[in-house]
């Protein structure tokens, strides 16, 4: 189990049955992002990631 995993599971226990926005999302990853941004770059591939098209990510490269 990756570290990541606690957190992402964490996060299935505290939002299981909620839906949330694409606003909403992208609003929490900017908060985020002022209050640690020597992560702006993971967030930003993770952003990319998510948006982009599943075909897109197929080769699992991320520019």
């Amino acid at each position: 189990m990756y570290f990541t995993d606690r957190g992402i599971e964490e996060l299935v226990d505290r939002r299981e049955g909620e839906q949330v926005s694409v606003e909403w999302l992208a609003d929490r990853l900017r908060v985020f992002v002022d209050l640690n941004p020597q992560f702006e770059d993971a967030v930003e591939r993770l952003a990319t990631f998510l948006a982009r098209d599943d075909t897109d990510d197929l080769d699992g490269t991320l520019e």
